[in-house]
């Protein structure tokens, strides 16, 4: 039996990217990346293990994606570039103002 997984169809999942107040980079995934942002800043139980000393923390870039799985492909893509290359890809996102998606 497979599952009809309509919630996953109707929302956008995004990747981010965060800089902490160290100056490093995190990556994730969610749906919806303001209140994330707000979970990695404030609430000690929802906030990833890595930011949590790391406050506070910046949203620096977002990309949406068509699924859920799209988006963890791609976070684990970025998880492999360089800081360099992860700047780069800032960078290019800050000076444009369209949504990227990834089918």
């Amino acid at each position: 039996m497979q599952k009809n997984n309509n919630n996953d169809r109707a929302q956008r999942w995004c990747v981010y990217i965060l800089q902490c107040s160290d100056k490093s980079l995190y990556t994730g995934i969610t749906v919806e990346p303001q209140r994330r942002v707000e979970e990695h800043n404030r609430d000690d139980k929802l906030a990833a293990r890595y930011t949590r000393g790391r406050r506070p923390v910046t949203l620096v870039y977002q990309e949406y994606c068509v699924s859920r799985a799209t988006a963890a492909s791609r976070e684990a893509a970025i998880k492999k570039l360089s800081r360099a290359q992860k700047l780069a890809l800032i960078a290019l996102s800050s000076s444009s103002t369209a949504d990227v998606a990834h089918d």
